[in-house]
Order: structure tokens, then sequence, then C-alpha cells
């Protein structure tokens, strides 16, 4: 989905390390205990080693396309551009991304009936599970072991695989967005999930104190009225909605409203609603945060402050509102990058988060064991195809591979300091698609992004070579720059450094331990009823938004529960009880 790709790519910047590959390249290790760069010099020298390893990576005088079926990608077909350079001159490969998002789901059951699903495979857990199953992934246990980089996540990529069922010591899965922190930590500075207001605009209806829903509403109506137009005069909505997300990653139900929930401690599981007391509920029970949230959203239309085209208009009408200041309420975290510039920071003018005083913030800790998704490789893959996916993958796990993912390149993304440490450059790459310098390939920056948009390690990762996280946002030098008018007079006012810092010294968030353990793949008839009541509560949930008043709004909430109950909603809803207390059971061991 797009927004994976928005969160990744709203925190470019920066590549140096050490090449690191399977067998014969720098490992992460020693990279670690060389300690940061400190000069212009060093990071020459590490640059030209770099290229030595590459060519020494990719012997082979013949380019290998190397077939990625991708779970995550918003793109299919061949990756070009600079990422592509970079790929191939390390490897002398070619990127050809099979993406179902794209192609539609019927595309994993054909590839699956050939036995081929792809050379390297990226799947969601049930489904990566199925394959494994059904002999479509192979056992890399022999080769991973000569993976430095990869073997730094050895006890990450072990849990993941003892809980593969029915396997039996081997390695078929590599996790997705691993950590090198701890199990237990929140390392990030703001949670995915909370209300944002617009700096200057809350400031000037008196920055109140805002105990409920009911104060947010009120307040952002009085922005929304002292500020009814943008500055070209276009007009602004407290709440701009979207519907392309509904029903995806696992929810039931509008999108925008499922991520509404976690500022009550709440997670929508499926067709369950996880409590804040590790107890269970239907997504149906009106005591829950669905029915909350929603009704909150109702109100909002009610009052005036919700953005007409909700309903109708897709993500990339959405993201031009946010960007042309449009839309007065953000509530995911990775939205600021639309509106956050450093000019609009310094005057007064960010989205921040704003307290809400009977909120409980919702989070997982850093995703340590990984976030759900797996790679993989295709059972078929032989040969020389074999070792240079698999010194692929391992640099994909390196410092460098890490840094080119999560922060782009060197001089054009990023600078490296003198003390080793990065600082951001041309902040608006992604978003302006800048050209990218001509030994990088050229064309635009986001036309040569990486499109597999998926990463072993994730960006809250310490990068050995600067000391610092990969992302961006936690670097020295970012939050230098961005101690402007906006954070320092929010800073003033709710007494805390960041977003985090007062949520915790507030007693105010909730961090549940991230785990990655196997869960049970539903049969067709689960499938089925599954389809049927998402799109039954998407489609209620939507008119229930733009209900009249609230008798129609009540009423049309216990219409789409009648219904559910006809489609087998208790059926569903065991079922996935069932398959989320493993979760939950893990998440309380883990404490």
């Amino acid at each position: 989905m797009k927004k994976k790709v928005v969160a990744m790519l709203l925190s470019l910047t920066m590549a140096a390390a050490s090449l690191a590959g399977c067998g014969g390249t720098t490992d992460a290790g020693s990279a670690s205990q060389q300690g940061t760069s400190k000069t212009s010099t060093a990071s020459t020298e590490k640059k030209e080693e770099a290229q030595a390893s590459s060519s020494e990576a990719s012997s082979s005088d013949e380019t290998l396309v190397i077939e990625i079926y991708d779970e995550a990608a918003n793109y299919q077909g061949t990756q070009t551009g600079w990422f592509a350079k970079v790929v191939k001159d390390r490897f002398n490969i070619e990127l050809n991304i099979i993406a179902p998002q794209v192609a539609g789901d019927a595309v994993y059951q054909t590839r699956t009936a050939t036995g081929n699903l792809g050379d390297i495979v990226l799947l969601d857990p049930s489904h990566f599970n199925d394959c494994v199953a059904a002999g479509l992934i192979k056992d890399i246990s022999g080769e991973i072991k000569d993976c430095t980089n990869l073997m730094e996540f050895n006890r990450q990529i072990n849990a993941l695989n003892e809980g593969i069922p029915g396997n039996n010591g081997a390695i078929y899965g590599i996790p997705c967005e691993m950590t090198n922190t701890s199990p237990t930590s929140f390392s990030d500075d703001v949670v995915y999930s909370s209300p944002m207001l617009r700096w200057d605009l809350y400031s000037g209806v008196g920055a109140p104190d805002i105990a409920d829903l009911d104060g947010l509403l009120d307040t952002i109506k009085k922005i929304q009225d002292a500020n009814p137009t943008n500055d070209a005069g276009d007009p602004a909505y407290g709440f701009s909605l979207w519907p392309d997300w509904d029903n995806n990653d696992g929810m039931i139900g509008i999108a925008n409203v499922v991520q509404l929930t976690t500022w009550y401690g709440e997670k929508i599981k499926g067709s369950a609603i996880l409590t804040k007391d590790d107890k269970f509920i239907p997504l149906t029970d009106k005591n829950g945060t669905y029915y909350k949230m929603l009704k909150f959203l109702y109100k909002a239309n009610q009052m005036g402050i919700v953005d007409p085209d909700s309903g109708s208009q897709n993500w990339d009408a959405a993201c031009a509102k946010m960007s042309a200041g449009q839309v007065y309420t953000f509530w995911y975290s990775w939205q600021v990058g639309f509106w956050n510039t450093p000019e609009r920071l310094a005057d007064g003018k960010g989205m921040i988060f704003i307290p809400v005083k009977d909120q409980l913030y919702y989070t997982t800790s850093d995703t340590y064991y990984g976030s759900g998704r797996v790679f993989g490789v295709g059972s078929g893959v032989e040969g020389e195809k074999y070792d240079r996916i698999m010194k692929f993958l391992d640099w994909y796990a390196s410092p460098e591979g890490v840094t080119f993912q999560h922060d782009g390149i060197e001089g054009f993304n990023y600078e490296l300091l003198p003390d080793g440490k990065f600082k951001l450059l041309n902040a608006d790459a992604l978003m302006a698609n800048l050209p990218v310098p001509e030994e990088y390939g050229g064309a635009g920056y986001s036309d040569g992004n990486n499109a597999i948009n998926q990463w072993i390690v994730s960006s809250i990762s310490i990068n050995p070579n600067s000391g610092e996280a990969y992302g961006n946002t936690h670097w020295s030098s970012y939050k230098e720059e961005t101690a402007t008018k906006t954070k320092n007079e929010w800073a003033a006012r709710f007494g805390a450094a960041e977003p985090a810092d007062w949520m915790k010294a507030n007693n105010a968030l909730l961090v549940r331990p991230s785990v990655s353990v196997s869960l049970p793949s539903e049969d067709a008839d689960i499938t089925v009823i599954r389809n049927q009541v998402g799109q039954e509560v998407k489609d209620a949930s939507w008119r229930m938004i733009f209900a009249a008043n609230e008798n129609e709004f009540d009423s049309m909430w216990d219409t789409m529960t009648d219904n559910l109950n006809s489609l087998g909603f208790d059926q569903l809803y065991k079922f996935d009880v069932d398959k989320y207390t493993i979760e939950l059971e893990a998440m309380q061991a883990a404490k």
C-alpha cells in the first residue's frame, strides 16, 4: 500500500558503510568494530573499498533477472532508476517485481499452481507458511550461515522459523523490519496514530486543554471556523478521509476509523477488538472503540468539519489536500511529511501531536522480531542465481544496504559530517521527484526508489557507522534543525521534548511487545465470510458517518449488526479470537 512507501521515504538520507554480503564481503560486525567515519577522506576510502567489493560480488558477466513475488509492492515491473543501478553495480542482477496489489490476488493462485511463485518471495505470514508446506520455499539453512549481516539477526531469524508449523530446525524465512534494539524497547518519538493539529492554528484559538473527543471536535471546529480556506482560497476541513485502504492489512472496516481506535488503547484484530485489559470483544460491540470512533466522525460531519469528498476521493486526492493545507487534523504519523517543511516548522505552522487527556495511545514496541512479512527464496532456485540472491539478501541487511533503503544517496539525500553522523539534504527529494545525480543513473528520485517497498532491517535500528538510528528523524542533526518555533513552543506548552515523552510521563502510552508468531491460515469458508463481512462493515460505516441524525446512525448500526449475523459473523469472530489469542499470549509472555 502507498502508505508504506510514504512511511519509509518521508525519511530519506545517506549511504556509506562497507559493502557486505554472503561469503566474501565485509560483515556488519567488523564495520561496527571499526567505529564511525571521522572525515570525508575516510568516507571516500570506504566508497573505494565498496566499489572493489562490488566488482567481486558481481564477477559473473551474465546479468541475471531475479523475479520477486512481493506482497508489499505497489509497483509491478522491472526496478528502474538509481536503486536499480545500485543493485546492478554490486550484483549484476535486475529485479523484476510481481505485485499482487497491482496484478490482483489471483496471481498468487496462478503462480503457486505452477510450483514457482518467484526467485525471491516476500509474503504475509499465513501465505509464507502455506508455501513452505507446499514445498515452494527453499531451505537456506546452510547458506545463511555465511551471511554475516543476516547472522547479526540470528536470534530473530531462528524465532521466526521455529514457529513455522511442522518445521524441524530448517531456516526458510527472514523476517522483515527487524531491529537491533531490544524486544521491549519503544524507540520512536511518535506513535503511529495520534491526534495532530497545526500548531499556529491551535495556538490561534487559545491552545486549549482538551479533555476528551468532544473537546477535540470543539477545538477543530474553532480552527476551521477561523480558517475556512487555505492560503490559496480553497476550502479546508478538519478531516479529509479516503476509502482506498478499507479492509486491507487484516482490518475489517474503514481504515481511517480502525486507526483511530488506538487512541483508546484498543486494536482491531480482524472481526475482534483487543481491549487494553487483554480481552477480546466483537467489532460490533457498542462499548468498543470502532463504534466510538465511527460516532466521533459522524459528530464531526454533523459539525461541518468533514470533507464532503471523503467517501469518494482516492488517496492521491487526499494527499494533494494535505500538501495544500486543506486538512487541519492528521492522525497517521507519516502524514506530517505532506506538510511539515523546515520553513513551516520554523514559522510555527507545523502539524504536531496535541494531547487529549482521556486517551491512552496504543503502540507496539520496536519490531525486534520483525513486523510479520517474511522474505524467502523460491525452492527451484539453484546455482549462480541462488548464490547471487543470497549475497543480495545479505547486502540488503547490511549497513550499506540499509542506508540506501532508508536514507538514499550520500551527497544527494544526506551528507556525512566530520563526526561520522549524518545531515539531511533535499528533504523533498521524494515528494518533488528531484533529479538524481548522473553517477546514480539520473531520472527522478521517487521514480527510482526501491520498489520492493519492504526492508529486512527497520529504520529505528542503530547504524553502526554513525551510532544513530537509520531513520533521519532520530539524527541529532535533524533534531537540532527542527528545534524550531513549532517544536519549542510545543515543548514549553506541554513540558516534554517529544510526543512519546509526554505520553510516558502522563501514563498515556500502552506499549505492547512486538512478537513474531505463526498464526493459523483460514479455510475458504472463513475467507468468504470475511470478505462479505468486511464489505458490509465498510459500506455501512460510510453511510453512518454521513447519517442525517443520531437516531439514523444507531439504526444503521443495528441493521449492520443484524446483516453481519446473517453472514456468519459469529463464526468469523470465534476464528479471529482463537487466532489472535496465540499472539496475545506471546505478548504476555514477552513482558
